[in-house]
């Protein structure tokens, strides 16, 4: 890519965009946020008359600047280019996470629109995350394209092999994605995407960064990367290890990571690529399960693997994927005490095949998948016969603990979609059918179609309906302890979801407004209830099926100044953003109290600004204020802020997470850090 000054700058035309199978937006179909996002997410874009100079500022946030005329996207099942797309992904760019006064993904996912992030723990040691009023086990989290959500619980999807630093940008799709993902896609969809050996900010032969940070509580963090091309081939290896004392009692932790994805292009016509990851988290688990605890303590290790392909043979595109997780859990109720103790070994597996071709009737796409669940475990499952049973495995493996309880089930899905190209109009039909024998052996089958129409270049009016299904965790169908009970009988989730939305987007400026209803039955909660024949309760939290309605309404709004005056102008950018959710819920019991659905995220603001304070001192500051429903739940605002001295190949920053050092939980009765300062440093350096 030659560079050249930036009053040389030329209309940018591009001919090609990314169509491998981990990018979210060339898989589904949907509008990328172009006002978040800077020419780093475009890193594999081939282009034609690009004249940028960024070795001047080494900001990258100056290229956004850049018009993007024709932008062609692998879209749906099958590409779409973005004017044409029918629905909205919502981008956090490498710039962001750059920007973000954020040490783990946890954190920056914060910063979404329509995201609620409950952290037991600081840093995301322990993070639930969910979409639009829903729980955590109702999001399909992706790394790279491939599914690595556990069956077990929700508790542990997000714990990620990669860092920030790794990231090149991370896509946030809400609402249910079915026809995409199958039916762990329930409520939405978010795929962390890595740096490739391609990224342009690395030069072509590749290079390397480091980054370390230091801070109170004897916080201590280091990650290094390297990400390196020979010939057609690109790699990227990471590795990481944080740990601090905890700002709250009894929250010690540290956190090992490592990962490697690599690509290799073959011929003009097929490109192959895999990923692999390990990580491993021990931390203190103060009140995290129970307030009757302050002594819990958990480990959870994974690994992972993942091999996808790309090739084209004649008019037809194939995208096979293997991949393969497994999670290791150990809990203690009170630490290195046996009663309470649970081991659990848990593995998923899948084998898909997409497939997509033009024809003058628009694109159609077809595919099929085959994934498998299983767990072993002292305590979650159906009774192992004696012969059966299996030593404990993992890094805390303990002799004398066997794995007495299994499960195990098959999902099949397959999928059919079809989209209708006009001038101003977008029409994407599809659907999925999916059978899964931990339910029956009976197919079910959950249609959907996305509507977008495009009255003038500005502005993008759309809307869309979608059905999906989400089966129990092992969590929901077998837990039990000293106050809470399974129910192996749980019915499946379903939901209805309709949408509608508008986007205007000028120079300097971008609005975004959407509105969503869904209807779902057989909801999974944990609640207390009363006896109906006593009035009274047995104090258990019990899972049931409930049915709910959901409804709410989102706007972001982003201002660009230098795209409105000048790349001199300081502020770079201001953006607001705003989320309200209403909903009603209806049980055949009489609820006492509930750990999930009565305490969902009705109001969520996010205020960031972002700038130059003088030469290279630069300034980010993110205000959040979140009013939950429910109980103990009062309302509270957090300001975090960095500070940051950014050259070229290195940078030395100040970060401060709740800066007024405000009293809040996310969780009632798990108390979060105050006021955090950290410092830190990064570099890299090219091969």
């Amino acid at each position: 890519m030659q560079q050249k000054h930036f009053c040389e700058r030329k209309a940018l035309r591009f001919k090609h965009f990314s169509r491998k199978g981990y990018a979210l937006f060339s898989v589904m179909g949907r509008e990328v946020l172009i006002g978040t996002l800077s020419v780093a997410t475009l890193s594999h874009a081939k282009a034609e008359g690009i004249s940028v100079n960024t070795e001047a500022t080494g900001d990258s946030l100056q290229r956004s600047e850049l018009k993007l005329d024709e932008v062609v996207v692998t879209g749906s099942r099958a590409p779409l280019t973005l004017a044409e797309s029918a629905k909205i992904v919502s981008v956090i760019t490498r710039e962001d996470i750059h920007r973000a006064a954020a040490e783990s993904i946890n954190d920056i996912l914060k910063l979404a629109t329509g995201v609620d992030v409950r952290q037991r723990g600081g840093f995301g040691i322990q993070t639930d995350i969910s979409v639009r009023g829903g729980n955590f086990d109702q999001i399909t989290i992706l790394l790279n394209g491939v599914n690595i959500s556990s069956p077990h619980t929700g508790h542990l999807s997000a714990d990620f092999p990669v860092s920030p630093e790794d990231i090149e940008r991370i896509e946030v799709l809400e609402g249910p994605a079915a026809r995409v993902y199958g039916t762990s896609a329930f409520n939405g969809v978010i795929n962390i995407v890595t740096v490739s050996g391609q990224a342009p900010s690395l030069g072509r032969a590749g290079g390397g960064a480091i980054h370390l940070s230091s801070g109170q509580y004897g916080y201590a963090n280091g990650n290094a990367s390297l990400v390196k091309s020979f010939g057609s081939t690109h790699h990227q290896l990471s590795g990481g290890y944080t740990r601090t004392d905890g700002a709250t009692p009894n929250s010690y932790f540290t956190s090992s990571r490592l990962f490697y994805h690599g690509s290799a292009q073959i011929g003009n016509s097929a490109t192959l690529s895999g990923q692999l990851g390990y990580s491993y988290k021990p931390y203190a688990a103060n009140t995290f399960y129970g307030a009757s605890s302050t002594d819990q303590w958990e480990s959870n290790e994974r690994l992972m693997a993942a091999l996808n392909a790309d090739i084209k043979v004649g008019n037809v595109h194939l995208a096979p994927q293997l991949y393969w997780n497994r999670w290791f859990d150990h809990y203690q109720w009170h630490k290195d005490n046996p009663a309470g103790e649970n081991f659990h070994k848990v593995d998923s597996k899948g084998a898909s095949l997409n497939a997509w071709f033009s024809s003058s009737i628009g694109k159609t796409s077809l595919g099929l998948e085959v994934r498998g669940e299983s767990i072993k475990s002292t305590k979650l499952g159906k009774p192992m016969a004696e012969p059966d049973w299996e030593k404990t495995g993992g890094h805390d493996a303990e002799a004398d603990k066997l794995y007495k309880y299994k499960d195990t089930r098959t999902n099949i899905s397959a999928f059919l979609e079809h989209d209708i190209l006009l001038r101003d109009w977008t029409f994407s039909l599809g659907l999925l059918a999916n059978m899964n024998d931990g339910l029956d052996t009976r197919w079910r089958v959950y249609p959907g179609i996305d509507i977008s129409y495009r009255p003038t270049e500005a502005w993008k009016l759309y809307a869309s309906w979608n059905m999906a299904l989400r089966m129990p965790t092992f969590t929901d169908l077998y837990y039990s302890g000293a106050n809470i009970e399974g129910n192996s009988n749980l019915k499946p989730e379903k939901t209805t979801d309709y949408q509608l939305g508008a986007q205007y987007r000028a120079k300097g400026f971008m609005a975004e407004a959407q509105l969503f209803y869904s209807h779902k039955t057989d909801m999974i909660d944990w609640v207390t209830y009363s006896d109906t024949s006593t009035g009274q309760s047995d104090g258990i939290f019990h899972s049931v099926n409930f049915e709910l309605a959901n409804k709410g309404f989102e706007l972001n709004l982003n201002l660009l100044p230098q795209e409105l005056w000048s790349e001199s102008c300081p502020l770079r950018k201001v953006s607001a953003k705003y989320s309200y959710i209403n909903e009603d819920s209806e049980y055949d019991v009489t609820v006492i109290s509930s750990k999930y659905a009565m305490d969902y995220l009705r109001h969520k603001v996010v205020v960031s600004a972002d700038g130059r304070l003088w030469k290279r001192l630069n300034l980010s500051l993110s205000w959040r204020w979140q009013d939950r429903v429910g109980r103990d739940n009062p309302s509270y605002a957090l300001t975090d802020a960095r500070l940051s001295w950014d050259a070229p190949k290195w940078s030395v920053y100040f970060d401060t997470s709740n800066l007024f050092n405000k009293k809040y939980c996310d969780y009632a009765t798990i108390p979060q850090p105050g006021l955090w300062c950290r410092i830190g440093a990064k570099f890299k350096f090219g091969l």
